[in-house]
């Protein structure tokens, strides 16, 4: 454990904490986590189903052009927030690269703010961070969980998961699952091993640790499968599920022939044990980064007329895939956009790969880009009109292998030739397009839908939307003033709805006129 790390942060959180008399009894349990009360988000998907669903209906599509904003949280960082806030106890928990801040979530005051010390990792995001009873779980940028005291933000203890020097670093929020901290790396060198590893909330201790590829070393065999995004959790079959990343080297596939099992993934790993029960693999032998990190969503809905335990991925190579989760046998394989890399979709649901679209020293025309036809923003799943709802890149490029650039790292490029934002609502019965809505550019926002009908995310040009889930006609829009790279929440504050929305730097708040802040309770 790295004592001086935690040295360092009690020197920059002298004279930081705004609410001396802060004393917020947070007590995070299990069964909160499991079933979150209306005024908490006490996880970075809200519940463990990955659905970013609220059954909140205050705010209705014949009230919310009249959102107003409570208040505004300027973080005075670069760079724009990707983090999903957890709210627990009327406190707000946010992060961005090497910063986690503690906020009163009635007044926008700050109460504490962490930095972690200056490293050389890829500031690539940030998440969020996660609780369990009084600590916080925080993946810094150069891959250390930090758990951390809700309280007043001290270091509690402080363990390296992955060698930032040799090119892993953090983005995810922790899953808490039982007693286990869940955590992974990310990263696309080459010669490192994805992992996802269990780790002790009391020690800091590792309980065990899953390898998506096989020893570093082994003859014809990709490394990488990194873990990207959190996972998503069915405390029924007591299973987690994960997206891992793709295999590496990158563009290069000739020295790593054959599927490339767990690599563009997704995976169902039993908590307790950290064993595979089941895989399903949504690229096979990927050749164009095209990871399957995005949110495997959980749904009990009716499928062809049977109840059935679902998970739906819109996955980055441009296929929608809805699975039965307690198998992994695959139900649904469609695209939801251009897509041109494949020949077909194999019996069990998988696309496969047409070796005439894998980079070529004169180039070849790929749909969807290198960014995919969708990638980490959080989409979200309405159980009343059965839409699934995700931010969609349509998009095509030129994908060169370079033996100039050798084979391995990269070993090629991608130009980005054509793209654009639009949001698409999923049928999950049949994978098919029910409503489009253009967002212009490609957008970062991810997708947060509501009990009343509502939909709220964000478009490329940095506006806030909510828009009719069953139509995705727009019913409100405001300016962030900045890029939009988070995704919606919402959450009971005194009995008023609030919804929370970030653009570039800034966390804002936004409640109906009827609510003022002053009417809110002071926190204690």
């Amino acid at each position: 454990m790295s004592w001086t790390r935690a040295a360092q942060f009690l020197t920059v959180l002298a004279g930081s904490v705004a609410f001396a008399g802060f004393s917020g009894a947070q007590n995070v349990t299990n069964e909160i986590l499991k079933h979150p009360p209306r005024d908490s988000w006490p996880g970075f998907h809200g519940d463990y189903s990955g659905r970013r669903h609220s059954a909140l209906t205050e705010v209705t599509p014949e009230n919310v052009a009249n959102l107003t904003v409570a208040w505004a949280f300027q973080t005075q960082q670069n760079g724009s927030v990707k983090s999903t806030p957890i709210l627990v106890d009327g406190i707000l928990y946010f992060t961005m690269p090497d910063n986690v801040w503690a906020v009163d979530a009635r007044s926008g005051h700050q109460i504490w703010h962490y930095t972690a010390p200056p490293n050389k990792a890829f500031h690539i995001g940030q998440r969020g961070v996660s609780i369990l009873k009084d600590k916080l779980y925080y993946m810094s940028s150069d891959a250390h969980l930090l758990a951390m005291n809700a309280k007043d933000g001290k270091i509690l203890w402080d363990v390296v998961v992955a060698d930032s020097d040799k090119g892993q670093w953090a983005t995810m929020s922790p899953l808490i699952v039982g007693n286990h901290v869940l955590v992974g790396a990310s990263g696309d060198f080459d010669n490192l091993q994805g992992f996802l590893r269990s780790i002790d909330p009391d020690t800091g201790a590792t309980q065990w640790t899953w390898l998506s590829t096989p020893p570093i070393g082994t003859p014809n065999s990709a490394t990488g499968g990194d873990i990207w995004m959190t996972g998503t959790y069915d405390p029924d079959l007591n299973l987690v599920y994960f997206g891992t990343g793709n295999p590496t080297p990158t563009l290069n596939g000739k020295v790593r022939p054959g599927d490339n099992a767990n690599t563009c993934s997704i995976v169902a790993i039993n908590p307790d044990t950290g064993k595979l029960v089941w895989a399903f693999q949504p690229s096979p032998h990927d050749t164009h980064d095209w990871d399957a990190a995005e949110v495997p969503v959980l749904a009990d809905a009716t499928f062809k007329g049977a109840p059935r335990k679902l998970l739906m991925q819109a996955s980055r190579n441009g296929y929608f895939f809805v699975l039965d989760r307690t198998n992994g046998k695959n139900l649904v394989t469609n695209n939801f956009g251009p897509v041109n890399w494949t020949t077909g979709i194999a019996p069990d649901g998988r696309p496969i790969p047409n070796p005439a679209k894998e980079p070529a020293p004169d180039g070849r025309l790929i749909a969807p880009d290198e960014g995919g036809l969708t990638n980490f923003r959080s989409p979200s799943f309405d159980p009343k009109t059965g839409l699934f709802i995700v931010s969609a890149s349509p998009s095509y490029s030129l994908y060169f292998s370079k033996p100039a650039d050798g084979a391995y790292g990269w070993a090629g490029a991608d130009y980005s030739l054509w793209g654009k934002g639009v949001l698409e609502a999923i049928d999950y019965n049949t994978g098919k397009i029910r409503w489009s809505h253009e967002l212009g550019t490609r957008a970062g926002s991810g997708v947060m839908t509501t009990d009343s009908g509502l939909t709220f995310t964000g478009d490329g040009e940095g506006n806030f939307l909510a828009l009719d889930t069953a139509t995705g006609v727009t019913l409100w829009h405001a300016g962030s003033g900045g890029q939009i790279g988070s995704t919606p929440m919402t959450y009971e504050l005194d009995g008023h709805q609030v919804v929370l929305l970030s653009g570039g730097s800034v966390i804002y708040t936004w409640v109906l006129p009827s609510t003022s802040t002053s009417s809110m309770k002071p926190s204690k």
